[in-house]
């Protein structure tokens, strides 16, 4: 039943890793977006999940790269916000 859910969650992040790109593409969403950065954040969470559970391990550094990059565009933005206000 874990292996299930485990295979459950890397198809959500795959899913969402290309709905967000596929949403860029078609400039339905911005990369400054926080929709676009959560979207591929969780994603790579996920991926993140199945990958270390089945062995794929050039997969799991992969998303390790791709949650820091969202990580760190989420971060820039809420500092940003922050120095904007009085």
């Amino acid at each position: 039943m874990l292996q299930w859910w485990v295979e459950f969650i890397g198809w959500i992040g795959a899913l969402l890793i290309l709905l967000s790109y596929g949403l860029l593409t078609l400039k339905r969403m911005r990369t400054d977006s926080a929709a676009y950065q959560w979207m591929n954040l969780v994603g790579a969470v996920s991926l993140i999940v199945n990958g270390a559970w089945n062995g794929a391990l050039p997969s799991a550094f992969l998303n390790v790269v791709w949650l820091a990059i969202a990580g760190y565009s989420l971060l820039q933005a809420r500092l940003t916000r922050t120095k904007r206000l009085p």
